[in-house]
């Protein structure tokens, strides 16, 4: 990870800084980076920012890459092409690098953004072009969005871990799945769409994993699928559909139960937000994943002189 932070530098000294790390001007304090393989992930926290990029810029580039570009705090404002977009929490703004494009935000912000080469999405430059004013049209943004906040979430051990390449791809089959969605013939959507199903099911199921109402039934109807086609694409794509949900459930609990910041909350609690409806059954399920009970695994990572809350969670049976 790349950190550039601005805040002891002269104010006159700040754009030539930002300027070595992206093309802009920047009032922002720090700049984050990741790479993902292929993708790489900024992350922009600060009072202001604006960065340009002018048709001149692109001419002396000799790398074609596209961005996607989302505002987690604030609302930042996308120009293109006489097209002015404002970007809030529950939307993403699309860039080519070898259009101009404007994008700024006043005020404390935060934007996290990916860039990748244009030929990893291996779709024409015009279709990507046709989908820059019209993202939002599409009900792929949800699932990006959620994605791309997982990854900035845990950055730092995603970013170095053995699936790092998978996560890549996993982000440019959602990106692709987008720019068709709005701008490609019919044809092209529905094989693109073919081609990207299982991605865009698991990417649905991570944004809802939390919610106890998820169900088989819901996911294939998210998908205009039926259940049976459902399991079968899971199935081809090697995993099976309710272990794969209760493992990263599991996955979620573990680092709660782990991490200062959930101190306060009870173990059931914690099971809750995650899904898990029954206390017995989580703690079982728990116990037989990563051989310990949450609250065994709760004592032994949790930060000496902060004991947690006494907890009611029965045992599970042997």
């Amino acid at each position: 990870m790349l950190v550039l932070d601005t805040e002891d530098l002269p104010a006159t000294d700040r754009i030539e800084a930002f300027e070595a790390a992206a093309v802009g001007e920047s009032g922002s304090r720090t700049v984050e980076v990741w790479d993902f393989g292929p993708l790489t992930l900024f992350a922009t926290r600060g009072s202001g920012m604006h960065v340009w990029r002018t048709p001149r810029h692109a001419r002396f580039d000799s790398v074609d890459t596209v961005s996607v570009i989302t505002q987690s705090e604030g609302t930042g404002i996308f120009t293109w092409n006489g097209h002015e977009q404002h970007v809030g929490p529950d939307t993403l703004a699309l860039a080519h690098r070898t259009a101009g494009h404007e994008y700024a935000w006043s005020g404390a912000g935060l934007s996290v953004a990916f860039m990748v080469d244009t030929e990893r999405l291996g779709l024409p430059e015009h279709q990507i072009r046709a989908a820059t004013p019209l993202p939002q049209r599409s009900n792929v943004v949800p699932l990006l969005l959620h994605h791309i906040r997982g990854l900035y979430d845990r950055a730092d051990q995603l970013s170095v871990g053995p699936g790092a390449e998978a996560l890549a791809s996993a982000t440019l089959e959602l990106t692709r799945a987008l720019i068709v969605s709005v701008a490609a013939d019919d044809a092209t959507q529905r094989s693109v769409s073919e081609d990207t199903l299982l991605t865009r099911v698991l990417a649905y199921i991570r944004a809802h994993l939390r919610d106890p109402g998820l169900t088989p039934h819901r996911i294939a109807a998210a998908h205009n699928i039926s259940e049976r086609t459902l399991y079968r694409l899971c199935e081809q794509g090697g995993l099976g559909l309710e272990k794969w949900i209760i493992r990263r459930r599991l996955e979620g609990t573990r680092r709660d139960l782990g991490t200062p910041e959930h101190a306060h909350r009870t173990i059931e609690a914690i099971a809750r937000s995650w899904g898990f409806t029954n206390p017995a059954y989580f703690s079982r399920r728990f116990h037989q994943t990563y051989g310990a009970t949450p609250r065994q695994w709760r004592r032994l990572h949790h930060p000496a002189g902060s004991p947690p809350p006494d907890e009611p969670l029965r045992t599970p049976r042997r």
